[in-house]
């Protein structure tokens, strides 16, 4: 991090965003010309080797992607799935071997097959439609189950504008500081992977005195197997912009930023008809509903890189530096975009704050557990009889989820990878001693995170599984410090390694390495990917034996 840049890249306001010109000088080509990128730095007052390196650090930024036209998702799901061989081989009919890319993940994990064509994202047997599909003559709605199980808070019916015109005058008419009570008796917390509480983190950017603040909504849903955001921002948009001026008008924001993740075309597209809905209504811009309160949306979309899902990393890809994490202190809530005090929370979390003001804060926390109040949306997989996003209440026993609501499974399952690529690894014999909660799971080892769910199939093994997760994490690393950077890597070789040649992996060298992982890493990139890991090597100790020595 540049503070530095950071006060150049925001001298411009958030309108003549650098960041954005990035992905517009890249539009055509796919990666953005060096001269173009050599002016885009004169006219912000910054090197080019920071356009440069910032550039050449996305995934649909970078030198390589020049010429793409078609990207296959390589997610955890469609990896276990077994469909994108076959999806690749039926694409290769159409397009050269250099026009076809990648992308992780499109988040249509409900049927796989997934695939991005001119700025839609297709899945299951869209590609039998693949002539009309270039021709750009055919699109289909995308179809997965949406329940709840328990109160309907996330998964209710989207309110139509004039209703959201009547919760906006309610709390615009109330003291911003009763508002951040009802939330703090909520006892929302993050819903983004930390738990965190949202209360707290208003509380502090609320108390700096600062003219310009930023509420930013982390739309850049990374985790494979997840699609729960991109369910809320194309079906449930008004809850989500509903939250962020709330969130604004308790902190002293008069700025909004959705970061929507570039595999989300669609989700782009929604949020900004219902931002242009909410203008029209007087739910945007100056002078909110007459109450003296403004507040401004800007959408910016993301170019490809999960690590932009860490706060300060994603702080740093909106000012147009390499999106790599940043040390704390100091926090965003205090010193966050262009320098200036910001709270940045998840889709989940923002959309659920419409409720708790209408119906009060008691309400919301009457739900779920003592340290895990309201509901939380799990996505479930294509492994499932009834895959798609269900609500239910925190607490909620797992196996209601994975035996009663989503229907068993259509094949054999040997363990549930919950929580994104950090989250726990958990064998099916432990479902039922888990409940949908963060401390459950904490206590029992594992992570509830996002709550996005990939199932592992008993015939698929658990080091190929393993070897996957590392090579992610490698590809994603921000590459900052050295433990993540080098030994994400290290430990992908030698799981290749060990598939592949006549090699065992010394096992006290192994764990030497998870070790400065966990213990060396800045963020929880590098500190996290150890835990599905060491699960795995605790519960499929049998079936990964052949692989490990002891020293």
């Amino acid at each position: 991090m540049s503070r530095n840049i950071s006060e150049l890249s925001g001298r411009k306001g958030l309108e003549d965003n650098l960041f954005d010109k990035y992905g517009q000088l890249a539009q055509e080509s796919g990666e953005p010309d060096k001269e173009e990128l050599a002016k885009l730095a004169k006219e912000f007052l910054i090197g080019h080797a920071n356009t440069y390196g910032a550039t050449t650090f996305y995934d649909f930024l970078r030198p390589s992607n020049q010429g793409k036209k078609v990207y296959i998702c390589n997610g955890s799901v469609c990896l276990c799935a077994g469909t994108q061989s076959s999806l690749e081989e039926k694409l290769a009919s159409h397009f050269a071997k250099d026009q076809i890319g990648e992308m992780c993940c499109l988040g249509r994990c409900h049927e796989n097959s997934a695939f991005q064509y001119a700025g839609h994202n297709y899945s299951g047997n869209d590609i039998a439609n693949l002539d009309a599909i270039v021709e750009q003559k055919w699109q289909r709605s995308d179809p997965y189950q949406v329940k709840h199980h328990g109160k309907a808070i996330l998964t209710s019916t989207q309110p139509t504008l004039t209703e959201c015109v009547s919760i906006s005058k309610s709390f615009l008419s109330t003291d911003s500081a009763d508002v951040l009570d009802q939330i703090e008796t909520s006892r929302l917390r993050g819903r983004g992977g930390a738990g965190f509480p949202i209360a707290s983190k208003l509380q502090f950017c609320r108390q700096v005195e600062q003219e310009v603040k930023y509420i930013i909504c982390n739309a850049d849903e990374g985790d494979p197997g997840a699609y729960s955001d991109r369910y809320l921002l194309e079906l449930q948009p008004y809850k989500t912009l509903l939250g962020m001026i709330i969130a604004g008008y308790v902190a002293g924001s008069n700025w909004g930023i959705l970061y929507i993740r570039g595999e989300y075309p669609e989700s782009v597209k929604s949020i900004e008809n219902a931002i242009a809905s909410f203008h029209s209504a007087g739910l945007a811009g100056d002078n909110i509903q007459g109450a003296g309160f403004d507040f401004h949306f800007k959408v910016i979309k993301a170019q490809g890189a999960y690590i932009c899902g860490e706060e300060t990393a994603l702080i740093n890809s909106i000012e147009g530096q390499r999106p790599e994490v940043r040390i704390r202190p100091p926090y965003p809530a205090q010193e966050g975009l262009f320098n200036k005090p910001t709270v940045v929370n998840n889709v989940e979390t923002l959309a659920a704050l419409p409720y708790i003001l209408t119906h009060g804060g008691q309400a919301y926390a009457s739900l779920g557990t003592a340290s895990s109040s309201g509901t939380k949306l799990l996505s479930l997989d294509s492994a499932f009889r009834f895959p798609g996003i269900y609500e239910v209440e925190m607490g909620t026993n797992l196996s209601v989820v994975v035996e009663d609501l989503s229907g068993g499974f259509i094949k054999p399952v040997k363990a549930l990878h919950i929580g994104g690529p950090l989250g726990g690894l958990v064998p099916m014999d432990k479902i039922m001693g888990l409940n949908v909660s963060f401390e459950s799971f904490q206590h029992a080892g594992f992570l509830l995170g996002h709550a996005s769910v990939v199932s592992v199939p008993t015939d698929f093994p658990m080091v190929k599984y393993l070897q996957h997760l590392f090579a992610f994490a490698s590809h994603e690393s921000c590459g900052k410090c050295f433990p993540c950077r080098l030994g994400t890597k290290r430990a992908e070789e030698m799981l290749e390694k060990a598939q592949n040649e006549n090699y065992q992996i010394d096992q006290r060298l192994f764990d030497d390495l998870l070790h400065t992982l966990e213990e060396g890493s800045l963020c929880a990139h590098g500190g996290g990917i150890p835990l599905p890991v060491r699960n795995a090597l605790m519960y499929f100790h049998d079936e990964l034996s052949t692989y490990f020595k002891e020293s």
